[in-house]
């Protein structure tokens, strides 16, 4: 009997989506070729800009309220601003981005994603010409 291994927890891990247990990096955002525990070849993964493209987004919901706060309570010149905030987001950024990209991997394996082909066959079913 095969265990069902949750894409979520697996990502959010950084563990291979196929077995659960082998590290997805080989480095800090570099993925390894293979799992080291079931041998799940990695060499296809391409998670593209989406993972910085959705940190970046979180990031934008998360710090907002609080400079908002911020300004509104202390009204504080731009460079405090920029010395408050600037190593937070970095840090955050940091923090997300290698979790989200293992979590982008994993779902993209589980759901057998691949690049968007332009060009190819019809599919069956489509609207015929007249």
């Amino acid at each position: 009997m095969t265990r069902s291994i949750s894409p979520i927890l697996a990502g959010l891990g950084c563990r291979c989506p196929a077995c659960g247990e082998g590290p997805v990096f080989k480095s800090y955002l570099g993925l390894a070729p293979a799992c080291t525990a079931c041998g799940a070849d990695f060499s296809n993964a391409d998670a593209g800009d989406g993972p910085a493209f959705f940190v970046m987004f979180l990031l934008g919901i998360i710090i907002m309220p609080p400079v908002l706060l911020v300004q509104a309570l202390f009204s504080p010149p731009v460079w405090v601003h920029a010395l408050i905030w600037t190593p937070v987001i970095t840090c955050v950024a940091i923090l997300l981005l290698r979790p989200f990209k293992s979590l982008m991997f994993a779902l993209q394996w589980t759901n057998n994603a691949e690049e968007a082909q332009w060009g190819g066959p019809t599919q069956t079913g489509s609207r015929s010409e007249p």
